[in-house]
């Protein structure tokens, strides 16, 4: 016989997980893990001991697949890495998700495919913008941090006899893009 562990979350602590919990255990869970973060965190500590604690034969059940999955693709990676492991996953509230059925894993499989579908088009979207942009002269990557004015205002202060971390310092940056910098700055040969 298998195993229920729960999972539940909410986003914010002005949200009370406890609805969610008293549907896991009403379901027959032996044990619920419980969040209180954005979907959207990477760290979310109630999971990891969930995932952790779940052993071959056991079902992850959610109140909703919301509750687990950052976005789709997360989902179906976490899915599937419970299904390597022998782990079914279920919702309460999602008709149709629990891969411990046929058709239960058969809409999950559209799931999977419908992520990899959409990285798909998030990479192509993303390869004509950069396209687009170079054409037009533009190309990507983050701003410098060291303007030419910041440059110049450091190399004024080194000048008069501070270092480059004081330097750094002075003119709001790291002094390791500061070094950076006047490294690039320099002549080549020099």
């Amino acid at each position: 016989m298998t195993t229920l562990i729960g999972y539940a979350r909410v986003s914010t602590p002005d949200q009370n997980v406890a609805m969610q919990v008293d549907a896991l255990e009403k379901a027959g869970c032996h044990r619920v893990f419980t969040d209180v973060a954005s979907g959207a965190k990477a760290s979310r500590p109630g999971l990891d001991q969930a995932l952790a604690y779940l052993r071959e034969g056991d079902t992850l059940t959610v109140w909703k697949i919301d509750r687990l999955g950052r976005s789709l693709s997360h989902l179906v990676q976490t899915v599937d890495d419970l299904r390597d492991r022998g782990v079914s996953f279920r919702s309460l509230n999602d008709a149709g998700i629990d891969t411990t059925t046929r058709n239960g894993k058969l809409l999950f499989n559209l799931f999977a495919t419908l992520a990899e579908f959409e990285r798909d088009l998030i990479r192509e979207r993303t390869k004509a913008g950069l396209e687009s942009a170079a054409a037009r002269g533009r190309h990507g990557g983050r701003r410098p941090v060291i303007t030419p004015s910041k440059l110049d205002k450091a190399q004024k202060l080194m000048a008069k006899g501070l270092s480059v971390r004081e330097a750094a310092a002075a003119i709001k940056v790291g002094k390791t893009a500061l070094y950076d910098a006047l490294r690039d700055a320099q002549p080549p040969g020099e």
